[in-house]
């Protein structure tokens, strides 16, 4: 498979920063979110979520998907020795070890997302269906849930 990565010379770190950049709806940008589970050796098991960039990991629900009670946030140097990429640029893909990954249900809404390439200035464009394929993902559950109110356009009231 060929991915296209396309560098910027503006940041593409935050989701915002990357659909200004491409062009798309914030929804389409998959943020690469690392958090560890605590394993009995005292190691640490890297589980990489991939989210809408609209959606908030609900950490009570990553932790029932995966069984993994303890399981929380990475410190940014956790991520980087856990993944070996900085937040921000840390893709869905192409770890040096094996690592856990679950994928946000919203990111199939859209007929292609973009990632972070490895860089917090590059991304690429992929269909959900194959990003899924390529990470081994598990596509379950794992935001927050938005109430109406929050997720419906703001209206001017008189």
């Amino acid at each position: 498979m060929t991915l296209d990565v396309v560098a910027f010379d503006e940041s593409t770190h935050t989701a915002q920063e990357a659909a200004a950049a491409v062009g798309a709806d914030l929804g389409q940008i998959v943020k690469s979110l690392v958090f560890v589970a605590p394993r009995e050796d005292g190691t640490q098991e890297p589980v990489v979520c991939l989210v809408s960039g609209r959606n908030r990991v609900d950490v009570a629900r990553l932790a029932a998907v995966t069984a993994e009670q303890e399981i929380r946030r990475a410190t940014a140097r956790e991520a980087y020795e856990l993944t070996g990429f900085s937040i921000g640029g840390i893709p869905p893909i192409g770890f040096e070890g094996p690592v856990r990954v679950i994928m946000d249900p919203d990111l199939g809404r859209y007929p292609t997302v973009w990632a972070a390439a490895g860089l917090p200035t590059a991304v690429f464009e992929v269909p959900p269906a194959t990003l899924r394929t390529l990470s081994n993902a598990t596509v379950a559950p794992i935001t927050e849930v938005q109430r109406a109110a929050d997720a419906a356009p703001a209206t001017s009231g008189a």
